[in-house]
């Protein structure tokens, strides 16, 4: 049974559209997964589900008596609540309700790992119809069947989960650039030959000239001859340049996230081998008497990846404050931490990035010996190429701009410990993969605050800590 029919759906704003033209079917205990990069309209099409925002055009039909249950991105109210706390509060009252469709957006941001297995396990038991917008790769492959993919002005709609959708597109990616490519050799082959058939024409015409001074042809017949293989020949130019303009047609329907090929201005080498962090019987909090965290041991050589872990308010970014040297918090036991030069902080509001400059005064301002060609080529390194990019202020970019510009500072102006503190929750797969791309490329000491599983395993975590009750314990 169809549960949702949605019937030539558009989304349009002044400044650009989103998608159009979208139809699907929903039936009954349905699991949509709804993807694509950050303000194309992920947010907008689950409202438009829950009847709260009108599309642009065309319609969306709910069989009669449908009970919705929807838990939005940003949570207001419950002030003294984590994010975690506020989006259980949320849920269970949105299950309250029994609802037949369950909407979700963005669910695991700000879950810890307790929190976000116990929701994965919820989802998987969950007999309703399920639409969920998510950059979650685990949510992805495990709780969804059908995606909804918005890119470049349609809804591109599979079958199946989000590694499987992914590997079929590089598969067609790849086969279309093959056929490409057979059409550039095709075109070269075809140039060659009508240079070689214009210079034997040319060799014709001449001895044809002789032949007429010494009236041995009556006429010319070589140009005749050029003229039939430069027609023939500019008759098959046309016919490829109309094959590759449907393939590079087809190439756009099918884009895949460009890669990043990032350069750091230290490599391990220049780091060497040596203890970045040491602490031994450390206690941090904000009182004397009431530490947060204590019995704290660790030791961080250069090139070494550690995870922290813990349920949310365990003490996780208070720890990192203490590394940070943040003068709030209080410290005992022996601490042997970088200065704070040498180390580099990114969180997922990217609060070393200043909203008043350019992408190409951020890098400037940096590294001020640098010519405005080495700026240019950096930041051509993190796909900002265009001189609108390259132009634009720090405010005016999206998410995933906004990590690609910090990962652009730390290439040009490498620390020796990277410290990052769940820089992944607000962004797109896209632009998740561009971080992946840098860090793991990334030749210095990395601490990760992180409850993606997934995101930790593809940067290459050698070792995990877990704060719980109140310790710091190596996993």
């Amino acid at each position: 049974m169809t549960h949702i029919a949605v019937i030539d759906l558009c989304l349009s704003f002044p400044h650009k559209v989103c998608f159009e033209s979208f139809s699907a079917q929903v039936p009954l205990g349905s699991r949509v997964g709804i993807i694509g990069i950050n303000g194309c309209g992920k947010s907008t099409l689950l409202k438009m589900i829950h009847g709260e925002v009108p599309p642009t055009d065309g319609v969306i039909k709910m069989h009669g008596g449908t009970r919705i249950g929807y838990v939005r991105q940003l949570l207001d109210g419950f002030d003294s609540l984590s994010g975690g706390q506020r989006f259980n509060a949320v849920l269970t009252e949105a299950l309250a309700q029994n609802p037949d469709v369950l909407l979700l957006d963005e669910p695991t941001n700000h879950l810890d790992r307790h929190n976000r297995k116990s929701l994965l396990r919820l989802l998987l038991g969950y007999q309703g119809t399920l639409i969920v917008v998510t950059h979650d790769v685990e949510l992805l492959r495990t709780c969804i069947d059908t995606l909804w993919h918005i890119d470049q002005g349609k809804v591109h709609v599979f079958s199946g989960n989000y590694g499987d959708y992914m590997r079929e597109r590089g598969i067609k990616h790849s086969a279309v650039e093959q056929e490409l490519g057979h059409l550039n050799k095709q075109k070269k082959d075809m140039h060659q030959s009508l240079m070689k058939e214009q210079a034997r024409a040319k060799g014709s015409a001449a001895r044809g000239e002789k032949s007429i001074k010494q009236r041995k042809w009556p006429t010319v017949v070589s140009g005749a001859k050029a003229r039939r293989a430069e027609e023939t020949s500019g008759a098959k130019k046309s016919a490829i340049r109309g094959e590759r303009m449907d393939l590079l047609d087809k190439l756009g329907d099918l884009r895949l996230p460009e890669i990043i090929k990032p350069t750091f201005s230290l490599s391990a080498a220049d780091i060497g081998l040596r203890t970045l962090v040491a602490i031994s019987d450390g206690r941090i909090g904000y009182f004397v008497d009431q530490p947060i965290v204590s019995d704290i041991h660790l030791s961080i050589l250069s090139g070494d990846r550690v995870a922290i872990t813990g349920d949310n308010s365990s003490g996780k970014s208070t720890f990192i404050k203490g590394i940070l040297g943040d003068s709030t918090v209080i410290k005992s036991g022996t601490w042997l931490t970088p200065k704070l030069g040498d180390i580099g902080y990114l969180d997922q509001s990217y609060d070393t990035l200043d909203l008043t400059q350019t992408v190409f005064e951020t890098i400037q301002n940096l590294v001020p010996a640098w010519a405005h060609t080495e700026i240019r080529k950096h930041l051509n390194d993190f796909l900002f190429r265009k001189n609108e990019e390259v132009n634009s202020l720090v405010a005016n970019l999206s998410g995933g701009e906004r990590a690609r510009l910090s990962l652009a500072q730390i290439g040009a102006k490498t620390p020796k410990l990277l410290i990052l503190d769940e820089i992944t929750n607000n962004l797109d797969l896209e632009a998740r993969a561009h971080v992946i791309d840098v860090l793991v490329a990334y030749p210095g000491a990395m601490i990760v605050i992180s409850h993606d599983e997934d995101f930790l395993k593809a940067i290459g975590l050698h070792c995990f800590y877990q704060v719980t009750n109140e310790t710091l314990i190596r996993m």
